[in-house]
């Protein structure tokens, strides 16, 4: 009997913000995985160790949540005034497919840090000590990310004393400007149904006031007290309660239906990483999953956050800046949450811990647009060299 050896990649396992993935250089693919495709899917989901029916990706590089079922494609950028094109993959743990629908924001803040080490970035515009610029292109939602990178000696910088909830190690400061961030392809509005407040309703469970935004990352915003919930949940809370699960996932097929971004609420079953769904409170002290006690005065509002089919143990960073944005502006509920007005920042509390995001949020023709968001993450490289895997094209 013939058995199929294993080739050998060149690929960098990362931790970016509260995700990790594993990071290949276009070039080092396997020439069939190089253009998008069945070929590339199948080669990233054995990578990661997906589908698995266990939910445990034990035979590959995944770690079991969204968080760490990630992959990256980075490649040097033709495009004028960007240095790297950036492509991410989630990748579904249980089930045969690569999600290439939006961006991850946590990953992003790694992006700049890898194209330098390896050669991505022309030397000229990096700097021996100080800050690098990288302009990255990100190729899923085709916007611009700029990333600046502390430098030390000529290497990246990765420890320092900035700490985000929800990693345990402090490491350097990487902050990441996400640029024109609203999708408003073709003329449309970053709110997609026109309005900032619309009425969803989702047959068999209800109505719901939402704001449904497409900044960062298509996201659906809810009233906490409208699913019942206080703002204050934890993932035990909310994950190990299929039914729940369930009602959570039919609220997001509807909104993504409504945002337009699917045809029929079925499609949504391939879709699960775009839109994100999430709900909004008032401040109130809780005590976040770390154990560290967050007090009402910290915040200017409470988000928590679905992604993948379960609650996030953090916030994903793209739904960052999608509360950032809607965050700015007066009316939408994630504003209104934040005790209402004109702002420039938020500080919201998620189950591990608080985050500030910033966004320059302007109206012109009753029309809102988003110049920019910022936010800042931290990220690390935890192992470099190959991944093995069967796989034979």
């Amino acid at each position: 009997m013939a058995h199929a050896p294993q080739i050998r990649i060149p690929a960098t396992y990362m931790r970016g913000g509260t995700s990790k993935g594993v990071f290949f250089v276009l070039e080092d693919l396997p020439e069939v995985a190089r253009v998008p495709g069945p070929a590339r899917d199948r080669l990233l989901m054995r990578v990661i160790g997906s589908p698995d029916p266990y939910g445990k990706q034990t035979d590959g590089m995944g770690a079991a949540t969204s968080s760490t079922s990630k992959t990256v494609i980075l490649s040097r950028s033709t495009r004028p005034d960007h240095d790297v094109d950036y492509l991410f993959g989630q990748v579904s743990i249980d089930k045969p497919f690569v999600d290439w629908s939006g961006n991850c924001g946590n990953l992003s803040a790694a992006v700049g840090p890898f194209a330098i080490r390896n050669g991505l970035v022309d030397p000229a515009r990096v700097p021996r000590d100080g800050m690098a610029v990288v302009r990255i292109w990100q190729a899923n939602i085709g916007k611009t990310i700029i990333s600046h990178v502390p430098m030390t000696a000529g290497e990246v910088q990765e420890t320092g004393d900035f700490e985000l909830d929800g990693v345990t190690f402090p490491a350097a400061e990487v902050q990441l400007e996400f640029m024109d961030p609203a999708d408003d392809a073709d003329g449309g509005s970053m709110f997609p149904t026109g309005q900032l407040v619309d009425m969803l309703e989702v047959p068999g469970i209800g109505r719901f006031e939402a704001t449904m935004i497409n900044s960062g990352i298509p996201t659906i915003f809810l009233k906490a007290e409208a699913l019942g919930f206080t703002g204050t949940e934890l993932q035990d809370d909310i994950n190990g309660d299929p039914a729940l699960l369930a009602k959570l996932e039919t609220i997001r097929a509807h909104g993504a239906l409504r945002m337009g971004l699917i045809k029929s609420v079925e499609e949504a079953a391939g879709r699960q990483h775009t839109p994100k769904l999430a709900w909004v409170a008032a401040p109130k002290d809780y005590t976040a999953s770390s154990g560290k006690k967050i007090g009402a005065d910290d915040v200017d509002l409470l988000v928590r956050a679905m992604s993948m089919g379960k609650l996030h143990h953090a916030m994903m960073g793209t739904a960052s800046v999608a509360i950032a944005t809607a965050g700015c502006v007066p009316g939408t509920l994630v504003n209104l949450a934040a005790g209402g007005g004109e702002r420039e920042a938020v500080r919201f509390g998620h189950p591990s811990g608080t985050l500030r995001v910033g966004s320059k949020a302007q109206q012109a023709d009753g029309q809102w647009t988003v110049t920019k968001a910022i936010m800042s993450r931290s990220a690390r490289v935890l192992m470099q060299g190959w991944v093995h895997v069967p796989f034979s094209g």
